[in-house]
């Protein structure tokens, strides 16, 4: 079965979640997030700002506000196909973008460089336990990972986890899967 259709049938799967069981398993996953010592850790988190049915980033973005944290978002070039993380300290700093999702004001916010990025959040729908996962089909994030050298993590819901992912030579793992019942070692 191709990665388009995997992708498609858990993103119809997670869409009949309630929005209370999703806001409460999403909020489980950033608890288990936040006490890790990956996130203590961190000065500076990579980020995207969620949207549904993904686990749910806003609660994490506040929690690194409040525990003194950078945090940095990607705004992507859909020319290019590359991302560039700025640092944002309000909600007032996105913008809705032509793909509906949210990213930084590119006049209000600082470029940051990768390198910079202790621990970085990358999205996924379906992830393996060897950190492999099938994302959103842009391929944003493989690029950025190529040359990438800090801390990767993916959030997912238990469903989401424990998946059978091709593997394309492009394809680069996580180190950590968080789950709202667990948390894999993938790579370290």
């Amino acid at each position: 079965m191709s990665k388009a259709i995997r992708r498609k049938e858990m993103l119809q799967r997670l869409e009949r979640l309630s929005k209370e069981t999703y806001r409460a398993r999403s909020e489980s996953i950033v608890q288990r997030f936040v006490i890790s010592s990956m996130f203590r850790q961190a000065e500076t988190i990579g980020v995207t700002i969620s949207r549904f049915p993904e686990v749910r980033t806003m609660s994490l973005i506040e929690e690194a506000w409040r525990a003194g944290k950078r945090v940095v978002v990607p705004r992507c070039n859909t020319e290019t196909k590359e991302m560039t993380f700025r640092e944002i300290m309000s909600y007032d700093e996105l913008e809705v973008v032509s793909s509906g999702l949210y990213e930084p004001k590119e006049n209000e916010t600082e470029a940051i460089n990768k390198n910079e990025i202790d621990l970085l959040i990358v999205p996924g729908v379906i992830c393996s336990n060897e950190g492999y996962r099938i994302g959103f089909g842009g391929g944003y994030y493989d690029r950025f990972l190529r040359d990438y050298e800090g801390l990767t993590v993916s959030l997912a819901f238990t469903e989401q986890t424990g998946q059978v992912v091709p593997v394309e030579p492009h394809d680069l793992p996580v180190q950590y899967v968080i789950s709202d019942t667990q948390t894999i070692t993938c790579q370290e």
